[in-house]
C-alpha cells in the first residue's frame, strides 16, 4: 500500500513537472557566449559568418583594446580570444531591431546599418575598422561625419559654456586631417570669408546665415575654398573648404572650429582670454538640424 502510494505521488509529480516544461518560454539569449542565439548581433572574425563570433545583446560605445577588459571573440575558430574593435570582417543581426556597425567609437563616423535578421559582410571602409554599434540608431547623423563626410571625423573639444576650459570655447573643435573637404552642415548665406594662413598668422573664417532659424554657423581654421565668397547662396552638404590649422599653431593639431550664434553674425565669439559666454548651448539647435553634437 505504502509503495504504491509512493509510485501515485512520484507520477504526479512527474505529471506536474511535464506539464511545466510543456509551457516554459524558450530560454533567452545568452550573453557573451561566443555563439549567435536569437535576439543577438553578432559580429565574425571572417568574411562570410566564419570564424570566431563575438555576440551582444544591446549597443557599444567603446570595445576595448586590450585584454582582458576588452570585448572579445569567444566562439571557436579564427580570431578566438582577440579584441573585436578593428577585427571583425562580418555580421549576423539575428535581433528584432536594425543594428548601426561605426567607425569610431562612440557611434561615430562611418557606419552601415543591418536590418533585423541580416548577414552580411562589412563594407570597404568597415571591414577591420569597426569601433561600435548601436541597436536602433537614431535617425539623426552626427555632426563629425556630415562636416567631413567620406569616414567621418572626430569631435576633439566640445561646447563647454566655460564650465571646464574658462575662457576658450564656444564652439566644437572637429578634426580629420589636413586637406580634408570640409562640408556646410547647414543652408544659408555667406557673410564673411577670411583666408588668413597657415599657423598663428592669421584667423581664417567662413560665416553661413540661416534665415530659418535666425543662426549663423561659423567655420574657423579651415581654408576657404576660392569660390566661397560674400552672398554665396550655400548648400547643406556642400564643400566650402579644405581642413588646416589657419590661426592656430600647428602644435593644435589641424581642425575645424564649428561654432552657432543667434542671429545674423560675420564672427566668431571672443573667447581666448574672454570670460563672458556669448553663444548658448547648440545641442537643441543641432538636434533640429538632424544631426548628433558627436
Amino acid at each position: 500500500m505504502n509503495i504504491r502510494k509512493s509510485l501515485a505521488a512520484a507520477g504526479i509529480a512527474l505529471a506536474a513537472t511535464t506539464s511545466i516544461l510543456g509551457v516554459a518560454s524558450p530560454a533567452s539569449a545568452a550573453a557573451r557566449d561566443g555563439v549567435c542565439d536569437s535576439g543577438e548581433f553578432c559580429y565574425y572574425y571572417n568574411s562570410d559568418n566564419a570564424g570566431s563570433i563575438s555576440d551582444f545583446t544591446g549597443s557599444l560605445d567603446d570595445y576595448g583594446t586590450e585584454q582582458p577588459s576588452c570585448y572579445d571573440f569567444k566562439g571557436a575558430g579564427a580570431g578566438k580570444g582577440l579584441c573585436i574593435k578593428n577585427e571583425a570582417a562580418s555580421v549576423w543581426n539575428r535581433s528584432t531591431k536594425t543594428v548601426r556597425v561605426y567607425y569610431n567609437s562612440g557611434y561615430a563616423g562611418s557606419y552601415q546599418d543591418f536590418a533585423a535578421g541580416a548577414k552580411g559582410n562589412l563594407n570597404a571602409t568597415l571591414k577591420n575598422n569597426n569601433a561600435s554599434h548601436q541597436f536602433s540608431p537614431s535617425t539623426r547623423t552626427n555632426l563629425s561625419y556630415a562636416l567631413y563626410q567620406a569616414s567621418g571625423g572626430s569631435v576633439t573639444c566640445g561646447f563647454d559654456g566655460y564650465t571646464t576650459t574658462p575662457g576658450r570655447h564656444e564652439g566644437i573643435d572637429i578634426a580629420r586631417s589636413v586637406g580634408s573637404d570640409v562640408h556646410a552642415v547647414v543652408s544659408g548665406t555667406v557673410t564673411y570669408v577670411a583666408r588668413g594662413s597657415t599657423g598663428s598668422g592669421g584667423l581664417s573664417t567662413i560665416s553661413v546665415y540661416n534665415s530659418s532659424s535666425n543662426k549663423t554657423v561659423i567655420y574657423l581654421h579651415t581654408a576657404p575654398r576660392s569660390g566661397v565668397s560674400v552672398g554665396d547662396a550655400i548648400s547643406k552638404g556642400e564643400i566650402i573648404a579644405d581642413e588646416s590649422w589657419h590661426g592656430v599653431s600647428s602644435s593644435s593639431g589641424a581642425h575645424t572650429h564649428v561654432e552657432v550664434r543667434a542671429g545674423r553674425q560675420t564672427h566668431a565669439a571672443v573667447s581666448v582670454g574672454d570670460p563672458t559666454l556669448d553663444n548658448a548651448d547648440p545641442t537643441a539647435f543641432w538636434n533640429s538640424q538632424g544631426y548628433n553634437e558627436k
